[in-house]
């Protein structure tokens, strides 16, 4: 009978492990799928900003003094038209009452930081859906 000779080779100071990168990739490939599919579903809505002083004057317009149409979103998340508590709903009924006694007036939102972005975009849709084509936003530090 022939004898096998069994080697066995000891790993050396300077190899480094491998590491597989096969399901990194994988993971990868699966996050960039998922943001091509849903990018095209979220719906975005633009601001235009002032470009600091050096923006010309004619592209920024001005705030009103005073508006007839107020609307308070203070840090508890209290909406306030015109000094009268209310939700929703009863916001944009009183929106498009609004609407109709000043027809070219825009209102103006005093908004409170600590306010839920949730609020704004509640107040945001009323004052669209009453029919106002502006809305003056006007921040609260609070």
């Amino acid at each position: 009978m022939a004898q096998r000779r069994m080697t066995f080779s000891l790993p050396t100071a300077h190899e480094e492990p491998m590491v597989n990168l096969t399901p990194l990739i994988d993971v990868v490939f699966v996050i960039l799928i998922m943001f091509i599919v849903i990018a095209p579903l979220l719906e975005l809505d633009q601001i235009e900003l002032a470009e600091g002083p050096l923006a010309p004057q004619n592209s920024v317009s001005p705030v009103q003094e005073n508006s007839p149409i107020t609307i308070h979103v203070h840090a508890d998340n209290a909406i306030w038209f015109n000094n009268q508590t209310m939700n929703p709903t009863e916001l944009l009924l009183h929106l498009r009452e609004a609407k109709i006694k000043f027809p070219n007036a825009h209102p103006q939102l005093f908004h409170d930081k600590k306010a839920h972005f949730g609020t704004y975009q509640a107040v945001k849709n009323a004052t669209e859906s009453a029919g106002f084509s502006r809305m003056d936003i006007i921040l609260q530090p609070s």
